[in-house]
């Protein structure tokens, strides 16, 4: 596996995109400008740290990552983040070992999820719910 230079990745999810910057370094690993390890929710930061954890032992400290991510709710923010950080980890260790792992173990880290929210109708507070009306 040879390492690049530096390495930009996005990751889309809802309406959350992250653009994910990996560069050679000692394994820090910024979302925002705030350290992955103070990130909450707990959940939301295990779901980001799963890519990074997938790695060998010995390959987790030679790179550093910034995200920047912004659009969406958390759970589709730390979704964006954790497919842009699984993208740009493919590529950066230019892997089809990594790559086939990540989508064994969960397709979503590579090939993304194109669902969206149906937008809002007319005459409704929602997207299928409409007003009620009495004939009578």
């Amino acid at each position: 596996m040879s390492v690049g230079k530096y390495v930009i990745a996005t990751g889309k999810r809802k309406t959350a995109v992250a653009r994910a910057v990996i560069r050679p370094g000692i394994g820090r690993v910024r979302i925002n400008g705030i350290p992955l390890e103070i990130w909450e929710p707990e959940f939301a930061r295990l779901l980001i740290s799963e890519p990074i954890l997938l790695l060998d032992e010995k390959l987790r400290y030679v790179f550093d990552i910034d995200v920047n991510v912004k659009g969406g709710g958390f759970m589709a923010q730390a979704q964006a983040v954790r497919s842009a950080i699984a993208r740009g980890l493919v590529e950066f260790f230019e892997s089809e070992e990594l790559k086939e792992m990540y989508i064994e173990y969960d397709r979503s880290m590579i090939a993304g999820d194109p669902r969206q929210a149906e937008p809002k109708k007319p005459l409704g507070h929602s997207a299928r719910a409409k007003k009620q009306t009495s004939y009578r």
